[in-house]
């Protein structure tokens, strides 16, 4: 068989590694949103907080800024400009990035560059940073996705994918970043509050190829939901980028994925037997289970992800994943959603050797 007539590789994740910052802020943020609420508001806050299934969340924030301490990055006079919060950024982004990267196997022989991120901009951009503190030889390719918010992670592993099939010889070292919590905003609004409540900061660091052992990628899925593009929005602003997620979401995308053609696009043939749903919640996670009628245990990964780290926009997708990589799933579909709305999938299942 000539080259030309072969199939085309099937790209693989190879290894996925996390990190998170140190400062466990979830509690303190709570007090944070009380205190700017209205007595009624803050106590329906508080109960909603209790329902949401996280636990934990983390900030680069430390010191007297993760604490809220008064004249601190979130409690000076005035907020933070996004100038400022950019400095924070660049400042935070390389070294929380690295540190996901460093508990990766050894990255001999890599092709190509991905890097994910939506919580801020730099330039030089946070791929050079990377690929100039890693060593990366300068042949090795680039490419950055950004402001896509939570489903940049999967689009992200997709053209790690594109990449592989059209280079079979590729190795990719795929990087999703995002450090929510520099875009809190001062607001009396108790939608927002609670949106808010649900961000935190992350890294994920993956290793793709089309040689040996991984979660074997497959085809994309997309979608995006008509008259919703107010649902979700992510604004550049003069004080950070604003969040908006409207609290219509669960409700609209339980709708959705009602529809008989929109199952069959994610389920296929045969239904996928692993899950992992981008946690953007506790309500996003129980309406895609009664939607698409999963048992309890099918959203185990995600459920745990969203308590043990909270939302870390692009990057959740990939703790979730990281999970179920050890259970090496024959089948399954990764799925995120965001701004548009918009969802955002890809199908996988474990490969067991080489092409």
């Amino acid at each position: 068989m000539t080259d030309s007539h072969r199939s085309p590789p099937t790209p693989r994740i190879n290894a996925i590694a996390t990190a998170v910052p140190r400062s466990d802020v979830h509690a303190r943020y709570t007090k944070w949103a009380s205190r700017q609420l209205p007595e009624r508001s803050a106590a329906v806050f508080a109960r909603m907080e209790q329902r949401s299934g996280i636990a934990h969340r983390y900030s680069v924030l430390t010191g007297a800024d993760a604490a809220l301490e008064s004249g601190s990055f979130y409690m000076a006079d005035d907020p933070p400009g996004t100038a400022e919060r950019m400095h924070r950024y660049t400042e935070e982004a390389p070294g929380l990035a690295l540190e996901a990267i460093g508990k990766l196997p050894s990255l001999e022989g890599v092709t190509h560059l991905v890097v994910a991120s939506c919580t801020g901009f730099m330039a030089p951009g946070l791929d050079q940073v990377l690929a100039r503190k890693l060593n990366l030889a300068p042949t090795v390719e680039r490419v950055s996705i950004g402001f896509m918010g939570c489903y940049a992670g999967v689009t992200m592993l997709r053209t790690a994918a594109h990449i592989i099939r059209s280079q079979p010889q590729a190795k990719v070292l795929a990087v999703s970043l995002e450090l929510c919590s520099l875009h809190l905003q001062e607001t009396d609004d108790l939608e927002a509050m609670l949106a808010m409540g649900q961000f935190a900061d992350g890294a994920a660091a993956v290793l793709l190829s089309a040689k040996g052992e991984g979660l074997g990628l497959g085809a994309g899925l997309s979608a995006a939901l008509e008259e919703s593009e107010d649902l979700i929005t992510w604004t550049v602003g003069d004080t950070g980028f604003a969040m908006h997620l409207s609290g219509a979401v669960p409700g609209r995308l339980a709708d959705a994925l009602d529809d008989a053609s929109l199952q069959s696009t994610i389920c296929g043939d045969t239904r996928p037997k692993a899950w992992a749903i981008h946690p953007g919640g506790r309500s996003i996670l129980d309406a895609v289970e009664r939607a698409l009628e999963l048992p309890k245990e099918a959203l185990s990964a995600s459920r745990g992800v969203l308590h043990d780290y909270g939302n870390m926009s692009s990057a959740t997708v990939l703790f979730v994943l990281q999970r179920l990589m050890a259970e090496k799933p024959e089948s399954g579909v990764a799925l995120a959603f965001g701004p548009g709305l918009a969802m955002e999938g890809v199908r996988f299942g474990w490969e067991s050797g080489d092409a």
